[in-house]
């Protein structure tokens, strides 16, 4: 019954059908590719770049979990309902998407696992209660976790047919059916050769944070923003949430851009348009905020929104401060950063002072202040105490809101890692409605065989998305999203055959 992809018929709910594409070749179509495989389906992944990978392999502080041996073996009691709730306060107004993402998330570092990669490392980011956001020894985690999934996939594609991989090959229509469903794809490659391929559609494309174009979703909807610089890709210009909505598909919160407050400036370049991230994880160990004079402003373990809110009322340069302790439990990171002259290592607190241009006597009452802050908070009960609001809830003595610390003291005699930061541009939470299981909606009803996986897909997030929920939603997501179009595809498949007259006589 199975059909050659290159055939010109579209098939159609009557037809066989013999394969699921996936269009984008980030963390999202990878996961969504192995899930295919694995519930017994082939494979066609399109990836309009030379190199897979995506925005993915640029996520540096790991991917959140609740309920994970790595958490088990650490003692720190979580769960995939307190992770729900930390997501709904953070932002997050789909309680039904929320769902899906946390319940899933241990099974999703499980299955990682299977890929032979090292996830025993944990932190706490912003907005949780608990240290979920798991990574290994060395690398950033995006880059290692997606690459074992881009390898195993070509491991597949050497040695059967189960599996093909197709680069530098541009998606430029959705094929429908007669019934207002997804047959397929129009393709362009990089030479100019055009194709079609047929099948349900995994539209897992990334987001639209580098387009900066007159007519761009970003210029559309957030034409405030548009001055920021961006740590996406220049392939993140929205290419998947067009093509469904080219097909009716609905959107969704195209207007929450998240605007990190952790861009790298490099020194020789402040005014680069594009730029790279340091990593939430370098807060969650420890890390402190300092503003031009060398004072806190901000919860370093806030909301992305609420930190970039008070750099915006506050005074620059902003600078990222680790000590020893800190930079030596992220050191592959402090390595990385300073071989691309993007951070820089000072013997003592007076020298930093010194770059700061301020008294050393004035950062030494900023770390004695946070020291008292932390001791007094580490001898509080665990919901907290204090006069002050804490985030994520409780109470806390500091004035920021700050409640949890980590690798104390801060040490004018000690040695410390330092960045220059600033806001940039580096999650889409808007893009494609989706069901619980993936697939596109429209109006009331859904798109029968597109489905959307990553940041292509909105609502996951609401207004604003936690530390380490974006590797999660592309395995979650990805995977759901795979499940989805290989039923789909089956669902299909006995259709076709039972018109054909070709089911058994009992």
């Amino acid at each position: 019954l199975a059909q050659d992809s290159r055939a010109t018929f579209p098939r159609t709910p009557q037809t066989a059908m013999d394969q699921v594409i996936v269009v984008g070749g980030g963390l999202a179509g990878y996961s969504a590719a192995h899930t295919v495989l694995e519930n017994g389906g082939r494979v066609l992944l399109i990836d309009k770049m030379p190199f897979s990978g995506g925005n993915s392999v640029k996520a540096t502080s790991g991917i959140n979990g609740a309920g994970t041996s790595s958490q088990r073996a650490k003692g720190i009691q979580d769960s995939p309902e307190i992770f729900e709730q930390d997501s709904l306060r953070g932002g997050a107004t789909r309680p039904d998407l929320v769902k899906v993402l946390t319940h899933e998330s241990g099974p999703a570092i499980e299955w990682l696992k299977g890929f032979d990669l090292d996830l025993s490392l944990l932190a706490r980011l912003g907005g949780h209660s608990q240290p979920r956001t798991h990574r290994g020894g060395e690398k950033f985690p995006g880059m290692t976790i997606t690459y074992a999934l881009i390898e195993k996939l070509e491991e597949v594609e050497e040695s059967s047919d189960r599996a093909k991989i197709l680069q530098k090959t541009s998606v430029t229509k959705l094929i429908a059916g007669p019934d207002g469903s997804v047959a397929g794809v129009e393709y362009k490659t990089e030479d100019g050769k055009e194709g079609k391929a047929y099948g349900p559609v995994i539209l897992a494309t990334g987001g639209f944070g580098a387009d900066f174009t007159p007519n761009s979703i970003l210029q559309t909807h957030r034409p405030d923003l548009a001055h920021l610089p961006t740590t996406n890709g220049e392939h993140c210009t929205g290419d998947g949430i067009k093509m469904a909505v080219g097909m009716g598909g609905d959107t969704v919160d195209l207007q929450w851009v998240q605007v990190h407050p952790t861009g790298l400036v490099h020194p020789d370049e402040p005014d680069a348009k594009i730029k790279f991230l340091a990593a939430e994880a370098l807060r969650g160990v420890g890390g402190m905020l300092l503003d031009k004079n060398g004072k806190r402003f901000a919860n370093e373990l806030g909301r992305r929104d609420y930190v970039t809110g008070r750099m915006w009322k506050s005074e620059g340069p902003f600078r990222l401060v680790l000590n020893s302790k800190s930079s030596n439990e992220i050191t592959w990171h402090c390595k990385h950063y300073m071989g691309r002259g993007l951070m820089k290592f000072y013997k003592t607190g007076a020298d930093l002072a010194k770059e700061l241009g301020v008294d050393p006597s004035a950062l030494k009452q900023t770390f004695e202040e946070y020291n008292d802050v932390a001791k007094k908070m580490e001898e509080a009960p665990a919901e907290g105490a204090g006069e002050y609001e804490a985030y994520p809830s409780g109470k806390t003595h500091d004035k920021w809101g700050k409640k949890f610390f980590h690798n104390l003291p801060m040490d004018i005699n000690d040695s410390f890692h330092v960045a220059i930061v600033t806001p940039v541009i580096h999650y889409t939470m808007g893009g494609v409605a989706i069901t619980d299981d993936a697939t596109v909606k429209k109006g009331e009803g859904v798109i029968p065989g597109l489905y959307a996986a990553g940041e292509v897909a909105g609502g996951i997030h609401g207004e604003n998305r936690l530390g380490g929920s974006s590797l999660l939603d592309c395995v979650v997501y990805g995977r759901v999203a795979g499940r989805s179009a290989t039923r789909y595809l089956l669902q299909q498949n006995i259709k076709a055959v039972q018109k054909g007259g070709l089911v058994a006589k009992l």
